[in-house]
């Protein structure tokens, strides 16, 4: 199908009708930048879905990290289920790039694992792109790296007819040509089988295979069949086989690149030596000659990619094709930033880190000086390619709110009904038997307490004093493991302790009904972790709670603190008079953890109950079970779209190989 169904038993409310009708009148009207100031629990994703329906664009939803992204892909893939909604972030368990460090003289290969799953689910929105016009893709920031061209990924794929004139052979060499790897034993994704007459071919972007007989010379049927049963569900007329890679290249353009690759190391390699550089220049010359040979017998090497730029056919410096360009097919879409105060910035930084570790291999003989253009967008280059954009945050960044200019939409009415939190400012003298107070007040109403430090030392300091004065109190900090971070946070949900005490617990998605009072110590320290967003983005964890209470700690009112009080009491106005007109009466949100489980629809597991289990201490008997153990663990978890277990279940795995070798 062509149109966006939105399918909800929602209906918009508060200031949904017309933050979603002054969006659509901008976009229609041409607006290129707009911005979707909304609040917490204002519903800002259920606003997006019904933008998209009505505009009715092929749409990418920009995330700052892989954790939002697959909340959004699940919920979006429930708004549009008829739709094809696609999931695209960086398809690696965990990432070690290769770099080289030379006061220590240090080189550190690329150590990677990728996610099956996800390549196909990247490779799945890269197809559907090229295929169809309702397309929603949600993408994290990663989605503005190198991918290679989409007019190769599109020239390369296989058309099959039924009455085609097609040998096994030649069908064979096509497959490869687009790697595709045959295997007659393992029929996985990227896999093909070849048995008497059949071909039978898994894409990686499908849940089904295809089946292609061919009688002689001529493909007499085309089926699309079960991978594992191998029973026929349907008979085609006709199939597109797109290839099982991004990075692909035709025979013609892979001859160049070859000869391109040739002629630079040549160039290089003297250059090198003149410059007395002969360590350099012979590593430089064994390393490239080996991936050439590898190129040559199967046209693919381990980082290909760093040769992107000779088999994409561009020039030194020219910018490399991503997921954007993939969009280009469409006269135009829509691209939404969630959580543009974050995403921004992170985009506009992504390429001096990358050129900086990269200039270090081109420089010592690691890689030739292509590898430079391998690389995300530098911040021009993304915002030449964007459409119509809207930003959504509740607290939108100078960037965000200058290139919208009076195009900016609030919404601040919650479909609930609750109000921003009030916020108290009390002096530091006392400050601990005063929280201590409110502690308790707010436990009596069976609510629980954030508190925000500046330090570990005094979160943990503060912790153990409130252990001391029989509460229940926790910390946690960037020093304490992911696995022990997790079961904090699954006790504190589940409402094991009420307190939490943190240093910066924005990135650890806490947005819980039950939290009643936010407690900010040092307020009027100015930076990072007290500025005029964070302080506005830490009072909204207590906005889910009709209760809910704000404290700043301080001696004195920063420009941070003023603005943020200024803005939170501008907004909780505009909320209550909505609530009097409308005779609302706010109620706290009711959300369990069945609700938390639904992220998770490609597992059904939730966020937190993945190795609720100790895991086991090796020993000379063992260690090949324990090995085997948490790799399968570590592949769960990334699956279920838990990273950060899953780079600890890595190191833990890392581990247990370094004993191995020892022993």
């Amino acid at each position: 199908m062509d149109a966006f169904k939105l399918i909800s038993h929602f209906k918009p409310a508060g200031d949904q009708p017309r933050a979603i009708e002054s969006l659509t009148k901008g976009i229609l009207a041409g607006q290129k930048r707009q911005t979707l100031l909304g609040v917490t629990g204002s519903g800002k994703t259920f606003t997006m879905a019904n933008v998209i329906e009505k505009i009715n664009r092929p749409t990418l939803i920009l995330s700052p990290n892989k954790v939002l992204a697959a909340q959004l892909y699940a919920e979006f893939k429930q708004f549009f289920p008829e739709n094809a909604v696609e999931y695209f972030i960086s398809y690696y368990d965990y990432y070690q790039p290769e770099a080289y460090i030379p006061q220590t003289d240090t080189y550190i290969e690329k150590d990677s694992a990728v996610n099956d799953q996800i390549d196909k689910l990247r490779l799945k929105a890269t197809t559907s792109l090229l295929t169809r016009k309702d397309v929603l893709v949600v993408a994290s920031v990663s989605c503005i790296y190198n991918i290679g061209s989409p007019e190769s990924f599109n020239e390369l794929r296989i058309h099959v007819k039924k009455g085609m004139e097609m040998t096994r052979t030649q069908l064979s060499g096509h497959l490869i040509k687009i790697q595709y790897h045959r295997d007659e034993l393992e029929f996985i994704a990227g896999n093909f089988r070849m048995r008497g007459p059949f071909t039978d071919i898994l894409t990686p972007y499908s849940p089904n295979a295809i089946r292609v007989e061919i009688a002689g010379k001529t493909i007499a049927h085309i089926y699309e069949i079960h991978p594992i049963t191998g029973n026929v569900l349907a008979e085609l007329n006709e199939a597109w086989i797109y290839p099982a890679k991004h990075f692909v290249a035709t025979e013609e353009d892979t001859q160049n690149a070859l000869q391109q690759i040739e002629r630079d190391l040549e160039i290089r390699h003297a250059e090198l030596i003149r410059q007395g550089k002969e360590m350099e220049a012979y590593r430089l010359k064994q390393r490239t000659e080996y991936d050439l040979e590898m190129l040559r017998q199967a046209g693919f090497c381990s980082g290909i990619e760093n040769y992107s730029r000779y088999i994409d056919g561009r020039q030194p410096g020219e910018r490399p094709q991503c997921l954007l360009d993939y969009f280009k097919r469409f006269d135009d879409f829509l691209l939404f930033v969630d959580e543009s105060h974050v995403a921004i910035p992170q985009v506009r930084g992504m390429f001096n880190g990358d050129r900086a570790r990269k200039q270090m291999l081109v420089d010592f003989g690691f890689r030739l000086p292509s590898a430079l253009d391998n690389r995300p967008l530098k911040f021009d280059e993304f915002e030449n390619l964007l459409p119509s954009t809207i930003f959504v945050s509740a607290t939108p960044g100078p960037y965000e709110l200058t290139v919208s200019g009076n195009h900016i939409v609030e919404q601040v009415i919650r479909p609930t009904g609750l109000v921003d939190p009030k916020v108290e400012l009390h002096p530091t003298e006392g400050q601990i038997d005063h929280l201590i107070e409110k502690i308790n007040a707010h436990k009596k109403r069976g609510e629980r307490t954030l508190v925000l430090a500046l330090t570990k030392k005094t979160a943990e300091d503060l912790s153990a004093y409130f252990i001391e004065k029989n509460m229940k109190a926790q910390y946690l900090h960037s020093d304490i493991e992911s696995l022990e971070r997790l079961e904090i946070l699954k006790q504190f949900k589940r409402g094991d302790f009420d307190i939490l005490i943190g240093i910066n617990l924005l990135r650890e998605g806490i947005d819980i009904p039950q939290v009643g009072l936010v407690a900010i110590l040092g307020a009027d320290n100015e930076g990072f972790l007290r500025n005029t967003t964070t302080l506005i983005q830490i009072s909204g964890r207590a906005a889910r709670n009709v209760g809910g209470e704000v404290i700043l700690y301080a001696d004195r009112r920063t420009d941070s603190i003023r603005y943020a009080l200024n803005e939170m009491n501008r907004r909780r106005e505009l909320q209550e008079a909505y609530n009097k007109e409308h005779h609302i009466t706010p109620k706290t949100i009711q959300k369990t953890e069945a609700d938390l489980q639904e992220l998770n629809q490609q597992t059904r597991t939730s966020a937190f109950g993945i190795l609720s289990e100790t895991l086991p201490t090796p020993t000379l008997k063992n260690i090949k079970a324990v090995e085997k153990d948490i790799e399968q663990q570590m592949r769960q978890a990334a699956d279920a779209l838990n990273f950060e277990l899953a780079a600890e279940l890595r190191d833990r795995l890392f581990e247990i190989r370094q004993m191995k070798v020892k022993n």
